[in-house]
């Protein structure tokens, strides 16, 4: 008889260990998108509030743009650039400038 509840007993304690432990491997990737989620948020703030920055600072420049269409700025020392989706600013070269596409 005590045999039979010392097996019970393991079997219960192993049984409830496998289920915790599975429970825990859900949150982890529940995490892990929450994370990514994150991160997307964060680089798209960053962008918005980088391009609002150069619109104040810096002059846009007419006609051209950068290598998929974006909004080319020149900051003080007449350097080209744009901000790229991480809120980055990306210098180009002025042979890198392309003509801007014209609106029908």
């Amino acid at each position: 008889m005590k045999n039979a509840v010392k097996v019970a007993m393991i079997a219960a304690g192993i049984f409830a260990f496998t289920q915790s432990n599975a429970q825990t491997h859900k949150d982890s990737t529940l995490g892990h998108k929450i994370g990514k989620t994150a991160t997307k948020v964060g680089h798209k703030t960053s962008q918005i509030a980088a391009s609002g920055a150069a619109a104040v600072v810096d002059k846009k420049y007419e006609g051209k743009c950068g290598p998929n269409g974006q909004t080319v700025y020149i900051n003080e020392h007449s350097h080209y650039y744009y901000i790229n989706k991480k809120g980055h600013r990306v210098y180009l070269k002025k042979s890198q400038l392309m003509d801007k596409p014209e609106a029908k």
